[in-house]
């Protein structure tokens, strides 16, 4: 196969669906990974890509869709979320060990075990989808504040090691972005998800995959370490302007 290959995680909504889309109009084969495979199966047929199932805080999981993935030339880590809004006072530490484990261990999962194939392509690249909560802590945020900072950090310091290597990093922290994310957050319920957004246009999935698929389109010497992306209304974790 001559046609560069993207590889998508969490893949079946959201941000993830949309890079999928972007890249494949954008000339690549896009292999879409994410435990919801019905979806994944639509999605590949609708881009022409390819479906693997993949749950990133599995080992066995990781190790099978690495192995089914023959070329990597772009790996987007975009799996990850949140669940909860507690005080670190009232710390349920199953939601942070549950975060901890998607956001943080998954994508050293994966990347680690598709990390070959990327240098062997002799111009990869890793996309990282972080969070402004990678950057400003904000209340009710404790535990995905922690575990996107974490997951910031070991994206640069995969820019660090690898400097030598043929590979570029990119870590992307979008704002607010209507999505499933906070319906996840709050555990189905719509009315409270739906309440995030208010007032504000909040940034598209696609507004974000647009970012992942420029990025991607730039030559092999040009490397955006960090990129941030707000909505209008938006000008910290915690400072949005609502309109009545």
């Amino acid at each position: 196969m001559t046609q560069r290959v993207a590889v998508v995680t969490g893949a079946s909504s959201g941000i993830g669906a949309a890079a999928a889309r972007a890249l494949a109009a954008d000339g690549w084969h896009v292999v879409v990974g994410a435990r919801r495979l019905d979806r994944l199966e639509t999605l590949a047929a609708e881009i022409g890509g390819t479906a693997l199932a993949l749950d990133v805080t599995d080992d066995a999981s990781v190790d099978a869709f690495a192995a089914a993935v023959e070329r990597c030339d772009l790996l987007v880590n975009n799996a990850g979320g949140a669940v909860g809004t507690t005080p670190l006072a009232e710390a349920d530490l199953d939601e942070w060990r549950w975060m901890y484990d998607v956001n943080v261990l998954g994508t050293v999962r994966v990347t680690k075990a598709l990390l070959p194939k990327l240098v062997a392509s002799g111009d990869g690249l890793v996309v990282t989808i972080g969070s402004i909560a990678a950057r400003e802590p904000y209340k009710g945020g404790a535990g995905y504040n922690a575990a996107k900072h974490a997951e910031a950090a070991l994206t640069r310091v995969l820019r660090l090691e690898l400097l030598e290597q043929p590979l570029r990093v990119c870590e992307i922290d979008p704002g607010m972005v209507e999505t499933e994310f906070s319906l996840v957050r709050f555990a189905g319920d719509a009315e409270r998800a739906a309440k995030v957004y208010e007032g504000i246009t909040p940034l598209s999935a696609e507004d974000v995959a647009e970012a992942i698929r420029w990025v991607a389109s730039l030559p092999t010497h040009v490397n955006i370490d960090t990129m941030m992306i707000m909505p209008r209304s938006q000008a910290g974790a915690s400072v949005v302007h609502r309109e009545p």
